[in-house]
This record gives C-alpha cells, structure tokens and sequence, in this order.
C-alpha cells in the first residue's frame, strides 16, 4: 500500500489501564494500515479491547505507547482542538447503541454533525434526505426516535456518522442489538455505500457472517492484531 492510498497508518500501538496498583494491559503491539474506501472486519470476542481500539483511532482516548495517523495527522501531536477538528470533518462513528437525541427528528439527529460545524445549509438537507433516501428512511425522517424500530434507529444513526462526508467510518458492534435480518441489511447498505463513495469502514464484530463480507479481516487477540489469511467471501460487496 503507498502512502498515498494509506489512510489509517497503526504502529506499535499499546494501552495500559491502571487499575489500583495494578496495570491492565489491553493492546499489547498492534500494527496495521486502512487504505482508502477499505472495508475493515475488526473480528475478537467481546472484552478483547476492539472499543478500546476505536477509540484510540477515533482520538477518544490515548495510547500508551505508539502512533496513530489518520491522513497526515499524527495524533499525538495536535491540541484537543484540533483533534475535535479531526473527529468532526474525518471520522464518522457508530455505536452499538444509535445514541439518538429524543426531541429530534430522524432528519434533525443527521444533521447534529453539521451543526456542530455551525454550518447548516440547504446543501447540508439536501445530503440527510439523500443519506435518508438511500437507507430507506425518507418515510421516516419527520419521525422521532420512539417512532422508530430498532433498526431504523441504526440506520438513521449511520446517516449521522456519513453527514460530514468523513474519509473513515469507525463502526462499534453496530448490529450487536438487532437481530440478524436486520444486522445482515445494515451491513449490507455500509458495504454498497462504501464501494460508491469510496469511504473507508473499520467495523469491530464478532460476527463472522458480517466479516467475510468485507475487503479485510483483522483479528485481534492477545493485544495484537493479526490479518485472517485469503480474501474474504464478499471482497466488500454483498
């Protein structure tokens, strides 16, 4: 990969917790690169620290040694401000729980992103209802969070982390909530959104019927991560 298709560049990243007189040790040394519009499966059980790894990615929390670089921002060396930069116009985030404002509407939760920014336009409306329209919600979009199923809710949440048009999606167990049908056809919409907009995704599951859908399988495991050998079933299209 060259450093022009790199987006995400990993190194020799660890994660200590303190707990007490005691050190967890969560990331031991992981390494590993996202290129550009790649679909990354994050594959571990639960408890492995696939969270704690998304966040370091997502500038939620530090590392305890190592670098992380996101385009040409080593994270190490910006402000808080700048980072809160970062997280706002590059990355984009899904939860297992959509995180959803109860007093907006589906449309106005897609739009928190840009208004964050200050810069709500009709340019901006215009992207949610498409966003909208694209996951099958622009029935929906005048509609609050208790009007919604399970799934929609995620839906509208993924609408969300795409408003900024980021370069990388960070997606935590986004289906860990739903049911299978309903995870399989969320999943199905990241990955065909992906290959059309030539956004990246690293998406944490423990689901392998979700991972070998993507163009790569990463898994981690005794704080490192491993590459799983061979193409996925899927290559990043279902």
């Amino acid at each position: 990969m060259t450093d022009k298709d790199r987006l995400l560049r990993i190194e020799h990243v660890r994660k200590v917790y303190q707990t007490g007189p005691a050190q967890l040790e969560i990331l031991r040394d992981v390494t590993f690169d996202v290129g550009t519009g790649e679909v990354i499966a994050l594959m571990g059980p639960s408890g492995v620290g696939k969270t704690t790894l998304l966040n370091l990615i997502g500038a939620l929390d530090t590392p305890t040694a190592g670098s992380i670089r996101i385009g040409g921002w080593e994270l190490s060396e910006q402000s808080q401000d700048m980072l809160a930069e970062l997280r706002n116009r590059h990355l984009g985030f899904v939860f297992q729980f959509h995180h959803l404002l109860p007093e907006f509407t589906a449309r106005e939760n897609v739009l928190i992103p840009a208004m964050i920014r200050n810069s709500i336009h009709q340019v901006h409306r215009d992207y949610a209802d498409m966003l909208l329209e694209t996951f099958g919600l622009e029935a929906r979009a005048g509609h609050y969070p208790h009007e919604l199923s399970g799934g929609e809710k995620q839906r509208v949440a993924l609408c969300r982390a795409l408003i900024n048009k980021p370069e990388l999606v960070l997606a935590d167990e986004p289906t860990g909530n739903l049911d299978r049908e309903t995870g399989y056809r969320l999943i199905t919409a990241i990955l065909n959104f992906s290959g059309e907009h030539n956004q990246a995704f690293v998406i944490a599951t423990h689901d392998e019927s979700i991972a070998k859908n993507a163009n790569r399988i990463l898994e981690l495991h005794d704080g490192i991560v491993e590459e799983i050998p061979g193409i996925p079933e899927g290559g990043g299209k279902v």
